[in-house]
């Protein structure tokens, strides 16, 4: 099983940048799919964005399309979310998910058997 440790939320402006890591323990990384997911306050967990195996294909919610990056390095068994032009609604606690999958409507879900402990990310206006 892959254990799963985000770092890099914290406070910041609506337009500036954060970068979250996520460090991933285990021998699968590299084969596996990887995804962020986000939760608000008062709202149910929502995807974020997916990243292929290789690195080649990413995938994005509408609402952080052009915005957000992800990314990932199989030698460091790291995945990256590079968040830019941040908004106020873009403020959850921020989890990495080994192995989410994609339905066949195109909804990603997550594999609730790998999570990580989140970090927050707050947004101020």
């Amino acid at each position: 099983q892959v254990q799963l440790v985000e770092s890099g939320g914290g406070l910041v402006q609506t337009g500036e940048s954060l970068r979250l890591s996520c460090a991933a323990s285990g021998r699968t990384f590299s084969s596996s799919v990887m995804g962020w997911f986000r939760q608000a306050p008062g709202k149910e967990r929502e995807f974020v964005a997916a990243i292929s195996p290789g690195g080649v294909s990413t995938y994005y919610a509408n609402s952080v399309k052009g915005r957000f990056t992800i990314s990932r390095d199989n030698a460091e068994n790291t995945v990256y979310l590079q968040m830019n032009s941040l908004m106020p609604e873009d403020t959850a606690v921020y989890y990495c998910n080994a192995r989410p999958r994609r339905r066949s409507d195109n909804k990603w879900v997550p594999n609730d058997d790998s999570w990580g402990q989140g970090t927050q990310v707050t947004v101020s206006s």
